[in-house]
């Protein structure tokens, strides 16, 4: 099992699939790292010998993964809360921050409610 950024990758895919399982690296990523180490897209994890690892791992350096990502992008959104903009504000109130609609499908964002009966007004005699 190969090791690389924190992360076991699993061993019987290909590495062009194997690599997304690591945090910042997605499909054109993961070709792009593969093509500059020089290893077949779809050769699988099991079958890399440790010279090609540690190419893939000397690869992979050059670009910032996993905590590193993660830490940057918390402090993104802090500093957005921070100079309290729009996107901010949304943060903050935990609502959704791309214009979707908030008055029913934002159940993710905003968390499931209980809904409450409405009460019977009392009459009068």
């Amino acid at each position: 099992m190969a090791r690389i950024a924190g992360v076991d990758l699993p061993r019987f895919k290909q590495c062009l699939i194997a690599l997304t399982y690591i945090y910042g690296i997605g499909n054109s990523r993961s070709k792009e790292i593969l093509e500059k180490s020089d290893i077949p897209l779809n050769k699988k994890v099991k079958d890399l010998n440790d010279d090609e690892i540690v190419r893939l791992r000397a690869t992979i350096t050059e670009y910032q993964l996993e905590g590193e990502l993660r830490s940057e992008v918390q402090m993104n959104i802090k500093r957005l809360m921070d100079i309290g903009c729009y996107r901010g504000i949304r943060h903050r109130k935990g609502l959704p921050l791309r214009g979707q609609r908030t008055r029913t499908n934002a159940r993710t964002r905003k968390g499931r409610k209980k809904t409450v009966a409405g009460k019977k007004k009392a009459t009068k005699k």
